[in-house]
């Protein structure tokens, strides 16, 4: 059901022909934005709770003055409001709900289901047949191990095109860390097998299972006189054992999830520590965007719902929590059900518990003064860049853009954002330039710049200031876009020149229209300001390029000769034994390809070969 909106919302006769069921409501403002979501047992109780005459929260009273409008939405459970409340605030993003910002899936190290499995790093989906290990709190963490698992196992970590293209051993085999399954004779199918089941219980957490096995392997090699083979043995126990000692934090518990709570001044800090297998695998900070007014209590509390709910974590049975949940008995209960198995929340008292979570506080607490000192040092910059530019309101919101290229190829422009606290990386954009020509620097930014700004309707988007790394050039496409501008706000346009020997410090800021230079001094905090901005839009730009020429590079010379589609290719790829193979042949080899004739068995060749 529905309330059409009107100047004042007339609350009481919604109420009237509300339900006592389950559910999740929704409230609209004047422009029809939805500015909280929230769930009940009993909507009609819940929702009558904000239409007191006393309400107790400054945050509540704000809250219910700019309601124009609400809808709900009945359900069977308190569960089913649980996860509908979440979907919709990823939805929505509403101001008055506290927002988790990062909701990327961790990642895991993957062993593939291969005749010769490969080790490698994996985010999202689990689609590919295999064991997924983790998770990892980041990539780091993720490319480390593997990095330690290849001193300790020779397994192949290659891409699966690359190790069907092989005919020789790679510099892998060469350095010890791969055993070269790709090449024949080089590793039996029981030995690479064997290091794999090694690997498989290593990344479980049983290393003193390996280590007891290799040692029953030395001993045996050594007694059968196979000295070299005992030699590699030892060396292998000797490299487990001194990662035993160096690699993680080690404890009692076999999957543990544990959080370290501070907030202050609006600004809440959650620091994550993960168990798994008995290791402390990481940590890793969250600041979720919180409402002002908001209480402790709702901040954790709604973090731990949509950390969870989000469809990308693995729940753990136990959860360490710094303070108990308003809803704990119904949490656990729906993250039982998510997970398929009973979950439970702990505060941590007994002696290890206590251990890890005292370690979360500590850790929630550092990164929240350092996040606070941040935002003092970043407020600083903003309040001399608006003296400067004698701003009579606060800036809110600015913006850079900055191209990059090689040769004019694979050119991609960057439009970074930042907001009074810093980079808003949510709001982060890359453009891949086309139809321009070859390193025309001036045309690509003129096309980045109508891309970015053509269809800005919310004024809160228009940049307050907008930076263009580089000189008058480039400044004058911006000019040339703006000049037919319809919208009531503008922002002030500033060329970032670099310097003649292009050091920091040196920078010329050019002003549009009559291109008079801004003084600033070489340590100006604004100037500096300046300079994150203008390094954040390059260090963008830079790396969507090499993405851009990477995936170029990567990209199988079969794909883009005509008269080849996907099934051509497959017949290609399968006939010749892989892309090496087609390389190789001959015109008269391709044409006995089922489907190629002499004529294109002709084009392949001189594509792939010119």
């Amino acid at each position: 059901m529905s309330f059409k909106p009107v100047e004042h919302f007339d609350h009481q006769a919604f109420l009237k022909n509300l339900t006592n069921q389950p559910g999740v409501y929704r409230m609209y403002n004047h422009k029809q934005e939805v500015i909280y979501v929230g769930k009940a047992k009993n909507l009609k109780k819940r929702v009558a709770s904000y239409f007191r005459s006393q309400l107790d929260s400054v945050k509540t009273q704000s809250l219910v003055k700019q309601i124009c409008s609400m809808d709900v939405t009945v359900v069977h459970s308190e569960t089913e409001a649980f996860i509908l409340e979440n979907n919709f605030i990823k939805k929505y993003k509403p101001r008055y709900n506290v927002l988790l910002r990062d909701d990327k899936g961790y990642p895991f190290i993957f062993l593939s289901a291969h005749t010769h499995p490969r080790l490698s790093s994996h985010r999202g989906p689990k689609k590919a047949k295999g064991e997924y290990f983790g998770p990892y709190p980041s990539a780091w963490a993720v490319r480390e191990s593997l990095r330690t698992m290849q001193r300790l196992f020779p397994i192949r970590q290659c891409e699966d095109s690359y190790y069907r293209a092989r005919t020789r051993p790679c510099l892998q085999y060469q350095l010890q860390r791969c055993a070269g399954p790709c090449v024949e004779g080089l590793v039996s199918e029981q030995e690479y097998a064997q290091q794999v089941e090694y690997a498989r219980l290593f990344l479980k957490g049983k290393n003193k299972q390996v280590i007891d096995s290799l040692v029953a392997k030395m001993e045996q090699a050594s007694g059968a006189l196979k000295f070299e083979a005992a030699a590699n043995y030892r060396d292998q126990i000797g490299a487990l054992n001194k990662v035993q000692e160096q690699q993680w934090v080690s404890g009692n518990q076999q999957e543990m999830d544990v959080f370290g709570f501070a907030y202050r001044n609006g600004i809440a800090s959650i620091q994550g520590l993960f168990i798994r297998d008995n290791k402390l695998l990481g940590s890793k900070s969250f600041y979720p965007k919180v409402p002002a007014q908001s209480n402790a209590a709702e901040v954790f509390q709604s973090f731990v719902l949509q950390f969870y709910l989000a469809g990308n974590k693995i729940i753990p049975q136990q959860i360490v929590i710094p303070c108990e949940l308003t809803e704990q008995a119904a949490i656990e209960a729906l993250l039982s059900k998510e997970a398929g198995r009973k979950v439970q929340f702990y505060k941590g008292v007994r002696e290890e518990k206590r251990r890890y979570l005292d370690l979360a506080n500590t850790n929630a607490e550092t990164a929240l003064e350092s996040r606070q000192s941040h935002q003092k040092s970043v407020f600083a910059r903003y309040i001399e860049l608006e003296q400067i530019l004698e701003f009579e309101q606060p800036i809110q919101r600015m913006e850079c853009f900055d191209i990059s290229h090689t040769s004019g190829q694979q050119t991609v422009a960057s439009c970074v954002v930042f907001n009074r606290e810093g980079p808003y990386k949510t709001d982060y954009r890359r453009y891949n330039i086309e139809g321009i020509t070859p390193g025309d620097d001036y045309a690509a930014m003129a096309q980045a710049l109508a891309r970015r700004y053509r269809d800005v309707k919310d004024e809160t988007k228009i940049p307050d200031i907008l930076f263009i790394d580089g000189g008058k050039g480039q400044l004058a496409q911006a000019e040339a876009y703006f000049e037919g501008w319809k919208q009531v706000k503008k922002p002030i346009l500033i060329g970032v020149a670099k310097g003649s020997s292009r050091k920091a410090g040196l920078e010329t800021l050019i002003l549009a229209g009559n291109h008079a230079t801004i003084p600033m001094a070489g340590d100006s905090a604004a100037l500096h300001l300046i300079q994150h901005i203008r390094d954040e839009a390059h260090r963008f730009a830079i790396t969507g390029h090499r993405q851009r020429r990477q995936k170029e590079k990567s990209t199988s010379k079969l794909q883009s000769i005509p008269g080849v589609g996907a099934k051509r290719r497959q017949s290609l790829l399968k006939y010749m034994g892989g892309l090496h193979g087609v390389l190789q042949a001959s015109k008269a080899e391709i044409a006995k390809v089922p489907g190629v004739s002499s004529e294109l068995a002709e084009i392949i060749y001189d594509h792939i070969h010119n």
